[in-house]
């Protein structure tokens, strides 16, 4: 069973700057395209980003421009660095595959507030 531990988030203003982290506790997790997503108060969770194997990487539109994936396969590690964060970036932040398939982690809070 792969564990997912989420890390980096915290409270930062307006136009600051976050990187989160994904540890996963297997190697089959690197097999597929890994992606972060993201769980506001009383909204689904969304899919943010995703990169594959490869390296090829995937925005929703909100975001584009601002942050970016990336996945070391060596460490079974997945990153998003967050820039120029806004208020609405503000949810719980998760790593997954891009099509999810394993249990999910706990999640990292991100909140963008002044």
């Amino acid at each position: 069973q792969v564990q997912l531990v989420e890390s980096g988030g915290g409270l930062v203003q307006p136009g600051g700057s976050l990187r989160l982290s994904c540890a996963a506790s297997g190697s089959i997790f690197m097999i597929y395209a890994s992606a972060w997503y993201r769980q506001a108060p009383g909204k689904q969770r969304e899919l943010v980003a995703s990169v594959t194997s490869g390296g090829g990487t995937n925005y929703v539109d909100s975001v584009k421009g601002r942050f970016t994936i990336s996945r070391d396969n060596a460490k079974k590690m997945v990153y998003l660095q967050m820039n120029s964060l806004k208020p609405e970036d503000t949810a719980v932040y998760y790593c997954n595959a891009a099509t999810p398939r394993f249990a999910w982690g706990q999640g990292t809070q991100v909140t963008v507030s002044s």
